[in-house]
Order: C-alpha cells, then sequence, then structure tokens
C-alpha cells in the first residue's frame, strides 16, 4: 500500500482514484462496508483504489483534555486498511489551519484539485468542513458539479440490529466487555506497541511479562484478559496465546496504568520489539492482594483460565 500524507503534489498515477472518505478509527465492520463498497466501484470503474482519512483524528485537535479515546492510532490503521486491499492511503494532517477550511473548500481545493479523486465514497453520517457544515449531501452536489460521482453508504447493522459505532465499541471496551466489541469490529481488538523494560518483578515469581505502553489508546476497563499476543518478525507475525494485566499493579504499590503480557510456553528476548495484543476475553476485574505469594497463586489461577479459555475460542464454543 502506498502512503501519502498531503494532497498536493499528488502523483498523476493515483489520480482519479475511488477514494473511502472518514476518520475509519477501529476499521469496524461498518467502516469496512465502506471501504468494500469503494473497492468495488474502483474494480466497476477499473480506478485505482484508496482512502482519504485524517491524523491527528479531529477529536484531539476539538477535545484536547480528553482521555485518551483511539482504538486504532495511525500505525495499526495502515495495516488493518492494507489487510483490506486498500491500495492507497491519503493521512491528511488534521490541525487548526485545516479545520479553517470550509465545506466547498476542502471538496474543491482537497478532493478535486489536489487528489483529482474519480469517485468518492462514504458513510452517511460524514461530516467535514469548518463547524461541521458539510455533509454528505452536499459532497454529492458539489461533486456532482465538479463531475466526479460519489456514493453515500447507509446504515450498516449486525444481525441483531445494532449500528457499527466506534462510540459503541468504545462503551464496551471501557465495561470490559472484549468479546463484544469484537463482534462490531469484525476483529478481537488490538493493542500495537514496543515492548518496554519494566521493573522485571514478574520473572521473579514465574510470570515474565512483556510490558507495553498505552500511549494514544483507549484505556479499557482495568483487569485480566485472555489475550493473543503476535510478535511481529519483520513482515511475519508470530502469534503465542498469552494472558495479560491492564492496570496500575496496586499489589506492589503502582501508579502508572500498563499492559503487562505474559506469553505461554515462549522464551525468548522481546525487548525492543513491536508486540500485537489482542483482547479475547475478560477474566477479571483487578484487585490488590496481601503480597507477592498470593498475587503469584491468583495469577496462576488467571492463566489456566486464559488457557481454557483460548481452547473455548478456538472451537467456536
Amino acid at each position: 500500500m502506498r502512503l501519502f500524507r498531503h494532497f498536493s503534489p499528488f502523483p498523476d498515477d493515483a489520480r482519479g482514484a475511488v477514494m473511502a472518505l472518514g476518520n475509519f478509527d477501529g476499521v469496524h465492520r461498518g467502516h469496512q462496508a465502506v471501504i468494500s463498497r469503494s473497492a468495488a466501484v474502483a474494480r466497476a470503474e477499473h480506478r485505482p483504489h484508496g482512502v482519504v482519512t485524517f491524523e491527528p483524528h479531529p477529536r484531539a485537535l476539538f477535545r484536547p483534555d480528553d482521555p485518551p479515546f483511539r482504538l486504532t492510532p495511525l500505525r495499526v490503521k495502515t495495516h488493518q486498511l492494507e489487510a483490506l486491499g486498500v491500495k492507497l492511503m491519503v493521512s491528511l494532517h488534521f490541525d487548526a489551519a485545516f479545520a479553517e477550511r470550509s465545506a466547498e473548500s476542502f471538496v474543491t481545493e482537497v478532493l478535486h484539485q489536489g487528489l483529482g479523486v474519480g469517485h468518492v465514497v462514504t458513510g452517511y453520517d460524514f461530516v467535514f468542513g469548518k463547524g461541521r457544515s458539510g455533509d454528505a449531501e452536499l459532497l454529492r452536489k458539489i461533486g456532482g458539479e465538479l463531475g466526479f460521482g460519489v456514493t453515500i453508504v447507509p446504515p450498516v447493522a449486525s444481525e441483531a440490529g445494532a449500528v457499527f459505532s466506534a462510540t459503541r465499541i468504545r462503551e464496551l471496551l471501557v465495561a470490559g466487555q472484549p468479546k463484544e466489541a469484537a463482534a462490531l469490529l469484525g476483529r478481537p481488538w488490538e493493542i500495537d506497541g514496543r515492548v518496554e523494560k519494566g521493573d522485571q518483578r514478574g520473572r521473579t515469581i514465574g510470570f515474565p511479562t512483556a510490558n507495553i505502553a498505552l500511549g494514544d489508546y483507549l484505556r479499557p476497563a482495568a483487569g485480566v484478559y485472555a489475550v493473543r499476543a503476535g510478535i511481529e518478525r519483520g513482515s511475519s507475525i508470530e502469534w503465542h496465546d498469552a494472558v495479560a494485566n491492564i492496570g496500575t499493579r496496586p499489589t506492589v504499590n503502582g501508579t502508572d496504568l500498563r499492559l503487562e503480557v505474559h506469553l505461554f510456553d515462549f522464551d525468548g528476548d522481546l525487548y525492543g520489539l513491536h508486540l500485537r495484543v489482542a483482547l479475547i476475553d475478560w477474566i477479571r476485574a483487578e484487585r490488590k492482594f496481601s503480597g507477592l505469594d498470593e498475587l503469584k497463586t491468583q495469577i496462576a489461577r488467571d492463566a489456566a483460565t486464559a488457557r481454557g479459555l483460548h481452547l473455548t475460542h478456538r472451537s467456536g464454543v
């Protein structure tokens, strides 16, 4: 996949593309429907296929005091879009100057003159331009005047009737419901990061962990999870069943929130490597124990529970 961080200059061989347009935080099943529709239009019109998105997320500019909320920071979003077959990704820098663009300017100067789009596909609820003054219908109107097509994808819902929504996914993760969030995402939610050195206390009680900072990621419910840990080795991913704790480690008077992952049946050095941690199921809330002996006993129980959940997950029960 080719990644562009600016809309101009834009290479001639990428102009005329069919572009899915949106923030796509989470790349959930609703987003996937928009991207799938844009891919179908690109095939039918024999055009390149791409995505136009924004970084940082506009919410970070308009509500800077909000707690971390991202489901898929740029690196992860790029991987997810590439996995869907997207060939071009335009990640526009969203700052105060960009936010001042009128809706008409965004369509005319960015999409038409800058990117030279041949067709745009977006969700029914997409808004853009200064003061969120533009919507999908305005995009269709101006696109028709400028000579490019616009397809608006209606709401997409699950079999149970729930509309796929990044807001709802965030609510589920904060509530400690990773399985329900995965149903809306179309895959388990992942936290991606480079393994850092921690206090190495886990080694002393027989459960060494890989430590990952949460950075801009949403803070899910603090507690213990059955997870899958994917070690990035070049272009390949080596997956392992694992158990993880997300929390402040109150038993040892910790204060900072950490993701600590114990990989089952693994013996190796992970420092400095990228790890993808997929939340499979919830085990229990974080709590303070009387000491390291009680903590060690509970971790052993948690690990056994996680192994059982992995077996259940693989069997589809």
